[in-house]
């Protein structure tokens, strides 16, 4: 979406009179986060197992970053025994991987993605590029802590991490979930401002809203 697509503009209706609109308020909810309590312990136990046993995944790959995620579906290691799923859009995912480094550019993408993904959701840092901008850590284009933009549930290190240390990572991410500890979209939506003020603090060309759900 260009800066234009986000300026308001005045439409004529079929009847022939002028409609304004403001596409931050009608294309895109105008609501904060908000945090969402457990529900009864019990209950919320069983939700924790059912979130865990079923991850849909987002991947978000950057130059080689992704290239240890494909073999993961092949039959050598089947993550599809482990209830790990792809998915296409943020909509239908519950799992966020971002892999390989980021910039300023695509961490604009980044955010959109994971505000668009419905709650509870999770994030995995794949690749020591994604944790601490790896060979390009003194780029002054690179981001180097992701933590300060979005909440990370789990770090899986290396260059490229091998299918069987990501198979690791989701085992230990599985275990966050059934044990109550994957609130990072809580997280999130409890320190918004702070997130948002980093966001902005790096990214100066913001034509995005600030509320994407």
């Amino acid at each position: 979406m260009s800066k234009s697509d986000l300026e308001k503009r005045t439409v004529m209706s079929p009847d022939g009179e002028p409609i304004e609109i403001n596409p931050l308020q009608d294309y895109f909810c105008d609501a904060r986060p908000k945090v969402h309590e457990p529900v009864l312990p019990i209950f919320e136990k069983f939700l924790n197992w059912a979130r865990s046993e079923s991850l849909w995944v987002l991947g978000f790959g950057t130059g080689c970053g992704a290239i240890e995620m494909r073999p993961l579906m092949t039959p050598r290691f089947d993550a599809y025994r482990f209830g790990i799923q792809w998915r296409p859009t943020p909509r239908q995912s519950s799992v966020f991987i971002i892999s390989g480094y980021l910039s300023v550019k695509t961490l604009k993408r980044v955010i959109r993605s994971y505000e668009q993904m419905q709650n509870p959701k999770f994030v995995i840092a794949l690749g020591s590029c994604t944790i601490n901008g790896g060979m390009y850590w003194d780029s002054y284009n690179t981001i180097k802590r992701l933590d300060h933009y979005l909440p990370v549930d789990v770090y899986i290190a290396g260059c490229m991490p091998r299918p069987e240390a990501i198979l690791a990572g989701f085992e230990k991410l599985k275990e966050l979930i059934r044990q109550g500890k994957g609130e990072g979209a809580n997280l999130y939506a409890k320190n918004f401002d702070w997130y948002k003020a980093n966001q902005k603090k790096i990214i100066k060309d913001w034509d995005m809203p600030d509320y994407n759900w």
